[in-house]
């Protein structure tokens, strides 16, 4: 079996994971759980989203998480931005890079953002071309990759399309995203297959949601067909709030023992983030009551 000897995890759960819960997680307890994040030794961490608050109220408070994390050398911060303004408040907080995400589906992508796939681009090439004067690196995500709530099936000729124009306009890594957890084995493989022959060079990532429990299944078969960078989400957390169905991602303690136990190398303390996760479900439990 043809696996990388390393692999880059990219855990999302600040951003990711918070937003889909039903309870606003105060600033100091995000802050806390990215700083313990940083040192189970993650290096690339999604730690939050510059959406309109009335949008993602769960992660209204941006820019105060971000004034409260530290930023050893070697550690990418990374926020998702939806526009220019979004974009406009990152820069004002010092982030590294921005995520920007487009829909493979129309329906899905007005949903998500109330607008049109082709205003989605237009609208991110300004800001990719805003990122290259500022410095600031650019990860694009193509949503519902595999499958959409809205329409069903997702032509693969239109994720290529979508991960070309992502490319091209200078991010460093697109994304193929399996937004609710719909996928398969043999589809992410040929997929992301056909995606690696279509854009020769390009840096591509996976994020997977492991709502029918074939989350990690589908990380090995990115793996074989060439992945080596993946989304994860510590505890499991995460979801769309505009794709029903989606309940979680990839817990990150799974995909970590996993790719221990194969001998790939991920550089993440397995030990250090199970006491995270223990440590926010203590807090989310506390939360509840």
């Amino acid at each position: 079996m043809k696996l990388p000897a390393q692999v880059t995890v990219v855990e999302v759960g600040p951003r990711d994971g918070l937003q889909n819960e039903p309870f606003f997680l105060e600033t100091g307890l995000k802050a806390e759980l990215i700083n313990c994040l940083i040192e189970a030794g993650f290096k690339r961490i999604e730690a939050t989203s510059f959406v309109r608050p009335e949008w993602i109220p769960q992660l209204r408070d941006a820019e105060e998480v971000l004034k409260l994390v530290g930023r050893p050398p070697g550690v990418r911060l990374s926020a998702l931005v939806p526009n220019l303004k979004g974009y406009q408040r990152a820069v004002s907080s010092g982030i590294a890079e921005i995520n920007m995400v487009v829909s493979a589906s129309e329906l899905h992508n007005r949903k998500n953002v109330n607008r049109s796939i082709e205003e989605s681009l237009r609208d991110f090439a300004r800001i990719a071309g805003a990122a290259r004067g500022d410095g600031i690196l650019v990860r694009g995500s193509v949503a519902v990759s595999f499958g959409c709530p809205y329409q069903g099936g997702v032509d693969p000729g239109k994720v290529i399309g979508l991960a070309s124009a992502l490319w091209d306009m200078g991010c460093c890594e697109v994304v193929l995203a399996d937004t609710i957890g719909c996928a398969n084995p043999v589809q992410v493989y040929r997929v992301v297959s056909a995606v690696l022959e279509k854009i020769p060079g390009i840096c591509l990532a996976a994020h997977f949601h492991d709502t029918r429990g074939m989350g990690l299944a589908n990380v090995l078969a990115a793996l074989q067909a060439g992945v080596a960078v993946f989304d994860s989400s510590i505890g499991g957390l995460g979801g769309c709030p505009y794709a029903p169905g989606a309940p979680g991602n990839i817990a990150t303690e799974d995909l970590v023992n996993m790719l221990a136990a194969m001998d790939v190398e991920t550089g993440i303390d397995l030990t250090r983030v199970i006491k995270c996760a223990d440590r926010l479900q203590r807090k989310g439990e506390k939360r509840l009551r």
